[in-house]
């Protein structure tokens, strides 16, 4: 017999019970901000304008709201991820601190529609198949730019690898792709963006390992090219 389940069955981010507490005690702000998080938050203070609005595309929990909040910065957050368990959370726990539930959805990239000022991907594409058909989405959705902070380096290297990060009695494997950053700034600047490199406070241009995979973190900013005359 055939169902449509299988997404939820094979969703590495949907069974791991240690992820789901980590994810909220962020929420519940029991564990430090990121360093990646404040780099963000730090790179969206300088593109933002009062009224202007944030999508965060596979929020986790939304989280990321807090280093928005801490700084000030005049957006309206909103966020998405395709696992209900970690939006669940996300609904549970961030109204306390002033996002409305409403504001975090249940949504798969490919069936998001619509546009928002601002566009963030942070450690999201990674560990997708490929990045091609995502981020033209992305670019499509923002009316002012995208901020990525992903696995790029001069060479793409893609892995599927089983996650021993699971609960017990899992075996789930999950892409970790490494893409070329000539291919990445190549489609964005095609869709009439110009783009800007940052290296990733945390890593500071080394790799970092896990699930015995490299990745290359780094942040590309890409601003439409009438929204980009003032430097970061």
């Amino acid at each position: 017999m055939m169902r449509n389940d299988a997404f939820e069955k094979y969703n590495t981010w949907g069974h791991s019970t240690a992820l789901r507490l980590l994810y909220r005690q962020r929420c519940r702000r029991e564990e430090p901000e990121m360093t990646c998080a404040a780099q963000a938050a730090d790179i969206i203070a300088d593109l933002a304008r009062p009224g202007y609005s944030l999508l965060d595309v596979g929020c986790g929990s939304g989280y990321f709201y807090h280093s928005l909040q801490d700084r000030n910065i005049p957006v309206s957050y909103c966020g998405i991820d395709a696992t209900p368990s970690l939006i669940e959370i996300g609904q549970q726990e961030m109204p306390k601190y002033g996002l409305p539930a409403e504001n975090l959805k249940v949504m798969k990239l490919q069936d998001l529609n619509g546009s928002a000022d601002l566009v963030l991907s942070m450690n999201f594409l990674t560990y997708l198949d490929n990045f091609h058909a995502p981020l033209e989405r992305l670019l499509d959705i923002a009316k002012v730019g995208v901020i990525l902070r992903e696995s790029i380096s001069d060479k793409a290297c893609f892995a599927y690898v089983v996650d021993d990060h699971l609960d017990p009695g899992l075996t789930l494997s999950v892409h970790i792709n490494t893409y070329r950053q000539t291919d990445i700034t190549d489609l964005m600047t095609s869709r009439g963006f110009e783009v800007r490199e940052f290296m990733d406070r945390r890593t500071k241009g080394q790799p970092e390992v896990f699930l015995e995979q490299p990745h290359y973190w780094k942040f590309l900013i890409a601003t439409r090219a009438q929204s980009a005359s003032r430097e970061l």
